[in-house]
């Protein structure tokens, strides 16, 4: 299992012994003498013997081993392993699949014909780069949300069953009571600190990270951005609309203080959706990311070292809906942030649905790709080409032709085929929406300009020549560079 892991064994004891948080979700500890495996942060005293100890790089590894969850560090609640660390650019799509629950309904055949292989090659490629096979890692998802559901709300287990991907409160209750060695009743009744009392149908997690953790400057980049309408951003939160199953729901997402985690408060959302939900609010604030592992790759290079460490907390942030964030990369070309914000304003009120809500600045669903390809969207301030750009893009992805499930290349490729979407829109979709680490917008001018020290901008293709060195993780170099312009008060990123 060692070949699987980011470290050496080295590395991995100094880290179990210091109980470090910058390792929690990085790898797993798994104690031979007990059966049960461990986040690195676990607090139980005292440490395992090392020679009683094995390491592996995946809660499903550990769980595929054999080891059984420890009650007490709940793995299931770790900020979660970045899914492109260590792993092919297959089982990178294959995991975002996975956690979407795209393994929930389909065999393992079906689903590696939609990934482009074989199933054997896809289970070989997951063996040597998660250390489980897909089954193991879809099944430990959907045991880790149950548990993070019976500890942190008071659903009925069978909400939860249905809500962890599982169809009968039998099987969810057979591969819990394996898998806990405890009937899922059983733990409920001995949970330490029962959830406080949500109202009505609100359900409330707690969603990890590895800190530093920079909330300001996802907040107020989520802030000059929000559609009005269907967004709300406050000092202390972010709310929005979210359309469910015939229907919709609110969620609201703040720090938790005092801990490395946000609270994910989601209102009117049927069980079913909860798993979507919490995995798309992971994306959207980026909760997964690696702060020390971004710092050591580019802070080699000596014009992003110093702006890595003023902000060692930068994320990107994410948005809920690829198509809402294709519709708002072009409502924002050559415009202002402002003006951008309000023509999606526009757009939202025009051809969104509207619905009734309790909270204040919550009233319209963003439009579906349908409503958007039949709207009249005269007299909202866009031009012919935008409205055209817009009307183009909606078509071909109610039609299919562009599906945002499918690899970032291929999204970036269907994209550029449009009009009005040019690789500088393709790219910044498959960043901010597909969760593309090395996503890059070469053709960005402020990009180029602060690349080139402030002076006169590279061009693209000097830009490309010297951000190779920042690969992978590109999109965060694009992100350092934009809070610099910002700190200068340059003009920054205007989409």
């Amino acid at each position: 299992m060692q070949e699987t892991l980011p470290f050496d064994s080295t590395v991995l004891e100094r880290a179990r012994l210091s109980r470090d948080p910058r390792f929690d979700g990085k790898f797993f500890i798994a104690v031979t003498s007990t059966g049960i495996y461990c986040r690195p942060i676990c607090p139980a005293s005292p440490s395992p013997k090392r020679g009683n100890v094995r390491y592996f790089s995946s809660a499903a590894a550990a769980a595929e081993a054999g080891f059984r969850p420890c009650l007490r560090c709940r793995p299931e609640a770790a900020p979660g392993t970045p899914a492109w660390l260590g792993t092919s650019a297959v089982v990178r799509r294959a995991l975002r699949l996975i956690n979407e629950g795209a393994l929930d309904e389909v065999s393992v055949s079906e689903f590696a014909a939609r990934v482009g292989i074989g199933a054997r090659h896809l289970d070989r490629l997951f063996l040597q780069h998660v250390g489980a096979s897909p089954l193991a890692v879809a099944q430990t998802r959907r045991l880790h949300f149950a548990k993070r559901l019976i500890d942190e709300s008071d659903l009925p287990m069978t909400e939860i069953a249905l809500a962890a991907g599982f169809g009968s409160l039998r099987r969810f209750n057979d591969a819990f009571r394996n898998a806990y060695q405890r009937a899922p009743r059983e733990l409920r009744r001995e949970r330490r600190e029962p959830p406080a009392r949500s109202p009505g149908d609100e359900v409330s997690l707690a969603l990890s990270y590895r800190p530093p953790y920079d909330w300001d400057h996802l907040r107020g980049f989520l802030a000059l951005r929000a559609t009005p309408g269907v967004e709300r951003v406050e000092e202390d939160g972010y709310a929005r609309l979210i359309r469910t199953d015939g229907s919709h729901a609110i969620i609201e997402v703040r720090p938790l203080p005092g801990r490395n985690a946000l609270q994910l408060r989601v209102r009117g959302a049927p069980p079913s959706a909860l798993f979507q939900i919490a995995t798309a609010a992971r994306r959207v604030f980026d909760l997964s990311a690696d702060p020390a592992l971004l710092a050591a790759s580019l802070e080699a290079d000596p014009l992003l070292r110093p702006l890595v460490r003023r902000r060692p907390g930068v994320r990107i942030p994410g948005t809920w809906d690829a198509f809402e964030c294709a519709v708002r990369a072009v409502l924002g070309q050559q415009v202002t942030v402002a003006a951008a914000r309000t023509l999606a304003g526009r757009l939202a009120a025009r051809v969104g649905e509207p619905v009734t809500t309790a909270v204040a600045g919550l009233e319209r669903l963003f439009p579906t790709p349908r409503a958007l390809a039949a709207a009249d969207m005269d007299g909202l301030g866009l031009t012919g080409a935008r409205i055209a750009a817009l009307k183009s893009l909606a078509a071909a992805v109610a039609d299919g032709r562009v599906a945002f499930d499918r690899p970032a290349e291929e999204v970036v490729a269907r994209l550029v085929e449009l009009p009005g979407f040019g690789d500088w829109t393709a790219q910044y979709v498959a960043l901010r929406a597909l969760g593309e680490p090395d996503a890059f917008l070469s053709a960005d001018l402020v990009v180029r300009r602060m690349a080139a020290g402030g002076g006169a901008p590279l061009t693209a293709r000097e830009l490309d020549r010297r951000a190779q060195a920042w690969r992978p993780w590109r999109g965060y170099a694009v992100m350092h560079l934009w809070c610099a312009a910002g700190d200068r008060n340059d003009r920054g990123d205007t989409r």
